[in-house]
């Protein structure tokens, strides 16, 4: 299948589940990373009202920056598509103090601290997808949500479909090429932007995407 047939493969498969589920729109977060910005273009391909939703919470200034840059080549290029910046910090913080005055015996950890961003913006597209009839449009690939499980339950976990589910890494690159998505974004080191400081994807795994994608196809070849 070339890359063309298959973003059209792709397209037609969310166009029909949102047609036979009987919804109206598409509701998809961008966090300016490979993964999303692939998704939410290939959500307004399909003519569907998509919403693409920012979400700045304590992530780093390049994070925020990628994020708007791909919202703003959304606008340029779709007709059908609202670009919607909601920031979190607020409400994020209020649960913060809430936790920590509600639970003073249970230190929470960072890491349940960080968690707790990918869960709020779950709650935040849900919001808006309740209110327009939309789908939650997940951005997971093959190998981090469906091969290693590198992703927040009922976070960015938490969604409706997940379009992108069968392709590997290399094939959301080929794809985000085709598309012409912006090169910084192409180019940026993959992240799941929960952190304040620049942690990558390598640095939480261990390993590259590259070697990860290598393993995976090897297991399924039976190696």
């Amino acid at each position: 299948m070339t890359t063309k047939e298959l973003i059209d493969s792709i397209v037609t498969w969310i166009k029909n589940y949102a047609s036979h589920s009987g919804m109206k729109s598409l509701v998809v977060g961008i966090s300016g990373g490979i993964d999303s910005s692939v998704v939410s273009t290939l959500c307004c391909k399909t003519g569907l009202p998509t919403y693409a939703v920012s979400l700045p919470l304590q992530n780093t200034e390049n994070h925020q920056e990628l994020s708007q840059i791909h919202g703003r080549f959304l606008q340029a290029f779709f007709s059908n598509v609202t670009h919607i910046t909601l920031p979190l910090g607020t409400p994020y913080a209020g649960f913060k103090t809430e936790l920590a005055g509600l639970l003073p015996n249970i230190p929470i950890s960072e890491h349940a601290y960080a968690n707790l961003k990918s869960r709020l913006r779950m709650c935040a597209l849900y919001s808006i997808a309740q209110s327009k009839s939309g789908l939650v449009v997940g951005t997971g690939n093959k190998i981090e949500d469906f091969g290693v499980g590198f992703y927040t339950k009922y976070g960015d976990g938490g969604v409706d479909i997940s379009p992108i589910a069968d392709l590997y890494k290399s094939d959301v690159y080929r794809i985000a090429k085709e598309l012409e998505l912006d090169l910084d974004i192409q180019e940026a080191e993959p992240s799941d932007g929960l952190w304040t400081d620049s942690r990558t994807d390598r640095n939480q795994l261990g390993y590259d995407y590259p070697t990860l994608e290598k393993v995976m196809k090897m297991q399924e070849r039976g190696e």
